[in-house]
């Protein structure tokens, strides 16, 4: 039976409740927007990519900042990942089959050199540490692995920039470059010339640009679709890391990174299998 108003007229029916199925997919294809994308979404950008209507979007975004699944930052309008989406990839990430290929490298890297090894992966527009072999010596680095640090500082993040697609590395070089220390290179301009010579050398160098008092060298891992998806570097103390060291142990981290990627492609291939 037809519901009616006081005046005859038909009520409208109100819309259906979305089911269980279609709201998890809704949310799903919220944070997938953010895979690949801006850094930071808005309800309208989000709106008019699903076809969903702005008063859904909210709702989703507000349940998935409940959740720390994404976040705001003061004075910049929009969403990005939060922390929860952070650790969830990273714990994906660790056990992705380039961890099970670098293992072996990083820790012989480790022993040749005396210094630590760290393993990086690539979490929306940022890296966060997976694993590390930590210095024999008195006085060593040490990261903290599954914390979360931007690209434009430190050669770990930079190794995986420089080799990003165009249109992800200039959204990061667009965005806030906020000094970490007073090492830290803050010109997009000048950041872009050091990516392309890190892009065409494949390693890079940091000397005091994430943490005042440290180096390192690092180089990139690459997936599936050949694109930067982490990197490996060698790290410890600034006053270690002098001209002749740097080129020494520069070599050593490039081919342990090509040793890497070489097994990570084995690993993969259905023929491996």
């Amino acid at each position: 039976m037809t519901d009616k108003t006081a005046a005859g007229r038909a009520a409208p029916r109100p819309a259906p409740e979305p089911s269980g199925t279609e709201t998890a997919a809704r949310v799903a294809d919220v944070l997938l927007l953010f895979v690949g994308g801006p850094q930071y979404l808005g309800v309208s950008a989000i709106s008019r990519e699903l076809g969903l209507s702005k008063a859904v979007v909210h709702r989703i975004l507000q349940s998935l900042v409940s959740r720390e699944m994404l976040q705001t930052d003061p004075g910049i309008p929009g969403y990005r990942l939060g922390p929860a989406s952070v650790a969830l990839g990273a714990s994906a990430l660790s056990r992705f089959e380039a961890r099970t290929a670098a293992l072996p490298v990083l820790r012989r890297l480790r022993d040749e050199t005396g210094e630590t090894t760290t393993l990086s992966g690539l979490v929306g527009e940022e890296r966060v540490y997976l694993t590390q072999f930590e210095s024999p010596r008195e006085v060593k680095m040490t990261v903290e692995v599954g914390r979360r640090f931007p690209l434009y500082a430190g050669s770990s993040g930079k190794a995986i920039l420089a080799f990003l697609p165009d249109y992800r590395r200039e959204a990061v070089l667009a965005g806030p470059l906020e000094p970490i220390t007073e090492r830290t290179v803050t010109d997009s301009d000048a950041l872009r010339a050091e990516l392309a010579g890190i892009a065409r050398e494949g390693v890079a160098v940091s000397i005091g640009e994430r943490q005042s008092d440290a180096g390192s060298i690092a180089a990139p891992l690459f997936g599936p679709d050949g694109e930067a998806h982490g990197s490996i570097s060698l790290c410890g103390p600034a006053h270690r890391f002098t001209p002749d060291v740097v080129g020494r142990h520069r070599e050593l981290v490039l081919a342990a990174a090509e040793e890497i990627n070489r097994s990570w492609a084995w690993l993969r291939s259905p023929e491996a299998r």
